[in-house]
């Protein structure tokens, strides 16, 4: 019988989580138990020495396992995050640091238009271009039915997921060079939305068109553009959405895996999707679900 470690359902935390609740953005310090970015597991073969990455929402869950991915790889990365988020990016940029590469902190709302360009601008400048654009940073939140929807939130999500989300890649589009890489972090809820997630599924939905539309005419210039879509991903973002006990304890339990992910799972997909590896891969969402379809 083959050792249970090489089980993939049983390689990360497979209990019921205990209850929580964070305010938005959630922190990582305050997230039980600790999400696994790969600090200890992930281990690099020089698959994007010397490129240059920009990660939104780089500071903790998804977006800092890929920033200590790519750095492993042998990437400089910058990334982008809240104010509030401070204390996380730190500790991103000491892992990407250790692994030999120049980190860059940049603290702003995406929201925030001028703030998205000057945040490309600031990357290009001190890593000396910019080869890998990974647009991950969002903003969700639970609702009790339809009928509850309020204005205020809905505009958020809209303006973090797909307002930052556009203005960065718009501001990052005319300087990529052949060889280039956008990935988006999309969802499954893209395509299985929640009705208590709405808002979030509507931008999600609209990522995965914005990948399509722009991987139809980045291709003409030899740059991918391509989506991964996780499913129920243990990140500080969860404790924060606002759903009751009962929701976190059994968050990712309903997955053929029978458990949540953890952004380390989803490091090596925007490895892939960066590298030489998949040249011939474009407009593409790749699913890291646990099994669930998309």
């Amino acid at each position: 019988m083959s050792d249970t470690t090489s089980d993939p359902r049983h390689q990360h935390h497979d209990d019921a989580f205990p209850p929580q609740q964070q305010d938005q953005p959630g922190l990582t310090a305050e997230t039980d138990p600790a999400p696994d970015h790969g600090e200890s597991t992930y281990r690099g073969h020089g698959r994007l020495q010397g490129r240059r990455a920009l990660i939104t929402g780089g500071d903790s869950g998804i977006g800092r396992a890929v920033a200590i991915a790519f750095a492993r790889e042998g990437a400089d990365v910058a990334i982008v995050h809240l104010p509030e988020e401070q204390q996380d990016a730190e500790t991103t940029l000491g892992d990407i640091e250790d692994a030999g590469r120049k980190g860059v902190s940049i603290a702003g709302d995406l929201r925030d238009e001028q703030f998205a360009e000057d945040a490309v601008s600031r990357t290009r400048e001190e890593l000396g271009g910019l080869d890998i654009l990974v647009l991950n940073a969002a903003y969700q939140h639970d609702i009790d039915g339809f009928g509850s929807l309020q204005t205020e939130q809905m505009r958020r999500v809209f303006d973090t997921n797909l307002g930052g989300t556009l203005y960065t890649a718009r501001a990052a589009y005319p300087h990529l060079e052949a060889g280039a890489s956008i990935i988006v972090t999309a969802s499954i809820q893209a395509f299985d939305p929640s009705p208590g997630l709405i808002d979030y599924a509507m931008t999600k939905a609209a990522q995965v068109a914005f990948v399509k539309a722009l991987a139809s005419e980045a291709g003409e210039r030899g740059i991918r553009v391509n989506a991964v879509a996780p499913g129920p991903i243990w990140t500080p973002l969860i404790p924060g959405t606002g759903w009751d006990e009962s929701k976190v304890e059994q968050f990712g339990s309903d997955t053929p895996l029978g458990r949540a992910g953890q952004p380390a799972e989803l490091a090596g997909a925007y490895v892939y999707l960066a590298s030489d590896e998949s040249s011939y891969t474009s407009g593409s969402v790749v699913a890291v679900t646990g099994g669930k379809a998309l």
